[in-house]
C-alpha cells in the first residue's frame, strides 16, 4: 500500500537497505554464521521448527539470522518457505517408545525401567549469569557421559494401564485432516486440535497452561513422563513392499496424568494430556499436554467452567502466532480512507451534540 504513495518504491528500497545494515550490525564484529546459530542457539532453532511446522535445523537457523533474532518473524519465513515444497509421500507414525532418550523424567514414579535421565536442562542450574561465557575463545565444556547402547523404554502410563487405572490411549482412529493443507474447521476433533497446539505460539500456550494450574479449568496434573530424544522416521515404499528408514527427528514428548472422578459410563480413573513437539521444547510440550487435557472436558463429560483453556474456539483461533502477527501488524499499514471517514463521522457527531446543547 505504501507503493501508491509518491516516492513509495524508493522509500521501501531504502528501508530494505537500512534493515540489512541493521541486521549485519557493526562490520568490525565477526558475522554470526548459520552453523553457529544452529549449534549454539538450538532452543531457538527448535522453537522455530516447531511453530513453523518444518523440521530443518539449517533453514530454521537461517530464518533466525535473517529475522535478526525475531523468532515469530523467523516462524513466518519458515511457514512461507514451507508452502513452496513439494509433497511426495507420508511417513509412518513415529514410535516414541523406541526413542533414544537424552532426557527422560517422571514426576509420578521414582524407579522406572530404563531409569530417569536428567539430560541437558536448566532445571538444576542456579540461574546465575556465567560471565566466563563472555570471554572470547573460552575452553569448551567437557562432554557429558552418555549411554553407549540406547534401549527402548516403555511409557510410564503403561504401568497404570495394566491395572486399568488410566484411560486407554486409543488407536488414533482415521487419519485426521492435515492442518498445513486445509483450514481449521470447528468443532475440531482431538487429533486436529493437537496439530494446532503443536504449531501454537509457545508464550500463548504457556499462559493458557498456567491458567489451568491456577484453577481456570480445575486441571490438576502430574507429569507422568517427559522424554526428549531422537526417533527414526520410516516411509513405506510401494515398489519395495516394506518400510525403510529415511531419517530421524529430535522430539519432546510429554504425557500428563490427570484426576478424573468418573461418570455414568466410566469409573474413577486417571486421564491423559498429551504434547509432542519438534526438538528440545519441553516447556511447550508440557503446556501442550495441559491445554490438551483442558480441551477434553466435553468428551469426558465434565462441566464447562468458562475457563479460556476449555474454549476450543478461543484457543485454536488465537494460538497461531503467524496469523495473529499478520492481523495485528496490518493496522500499521495505510488506512487513510478509513480514518478520514471515521474523522468525518466524529466531527458530524460533535456538531450535532453542540446543536442539541444550544437548544
Amino acid at each position: 500500500m505504501y507503493v501508491a504513495v509518491k516516492g513509495g518504491e524508493r522509500a521501501i528500497a531504502n528501508a530494505h537497505a537500512w534493515l540489512e545494515e541493521e541486521r549485519r550490525g557493526d562490520p568490525a564484529v565477526a558475522e554470526l554464521s548459520v552453523a553457529q546459530i544452529r549449534e549454539q542457539l538450538a532452543l531457538s532453532v527448535n522453537r522455530v521448527m516447531a511453530e513453523g511446522a518444518l523440521y530443518d535445523p539449517d533453514l530454521a537457523a537461517l530464518a533466525i539470522k535473517q529475522a535478526r533474532g525475531d523468532l515469530v518473524e523467523a516462524v513466518f519465513l519458515i511457514r512461507a518457505y514451507r508452502t513452496t515444497l513439494p509433497r511426495f509421500g507420508a511417513s509412518l507414525p513415529v514410535d516414541t517408545g523406541a526413542m533414544d532418550c537424552d532426557r527422560r523424567i517422571s514426576a509420578t514414579f521414582k524407579d522406572l525401567p530404563g531409569g530417569q535421565v536428567l539430560g541437558p536442562t536448566f532445571d538444576y542450574t542456579h540461574r546465575l549469569l556465567e560471565f566466563r561465557l563472555a570471554a572470547e575463545g573460552g575452553e569448551a565444556a567437557a562432554a557429558a557421559e552418555r549411554r553407549a547402547e540406547p534401549a527402548p523404554v516403555p511409557h510410564v502410563a503403561e504401568f497404570l494401564g495394566r491395572d486399568g487405572l488410566i484411560e486407554p490411549a486409543g488407536d488414533g482412529g482415521e487419519t485426521p485432516p492435515d492442518l498445513t493443507r486445509a483450514p481449521l474447521e470447528l468443532p475440531a476433533e482431538r487429533a486436529l486440535r493437537l496439530q494446532a497446539l503443536a504449531r501454537a505460539d509457545e508464550g500463548f500456550l504457556l499462559s493458557l497452561a498456567y491458567s489451568t494450574q491456577r484453577g481456570y479449568a480445575r486441571n490438576h496434573a502430574f507429569v507422568g513422563e517427559l522424554r526428549i530424544g531422537r526417533v527414526a522416521v520410516e516411509m513405506e515404499i510401494p515398489e519395495l513392499g516394506f518400510a525403510v528408514e529415511i531419517g530421524e527427528l529430535a522430539l519432546s514428548e510429554s504425557e500428563t496424568v490427570n484426576q478424573f472422578k468418573g461418570s455414568r459410563t466410566e469409573p474413577p480413573q486417571f486421564t491423559r494430556g498429551y504434547g509432542l513437539v519438534f526438538g528440545q521444547t519441553e516447556r511447550k510440550a508440557i503446556a501442550m499436554a495441559l491445554v490438551d487435557r483442558a480441551l477434553r472436558w466435553q468428551e469426558l463429560g465434565e462441566a464447562f467452567t468458562g475457563a479460556p483453556a476449555q474454549d476450543a474456539e478461543f484457543v485454536l483461533s488465537h494460538a497461531d502466532n503467524v496469523q495473529a502477527t499478520g492481523f495485528l501488524e496490518h493496522i500499521k499499514l495505510p488506512h487513510y480512507v478509513d480514518f478520514q471517514s471515521e474523522l468525518e463521522l466524529v466531527r458530524k457527531l460533535r456538531a450535532e451534540a453542540r446543536t442539541e446543547d444550544g437548544r
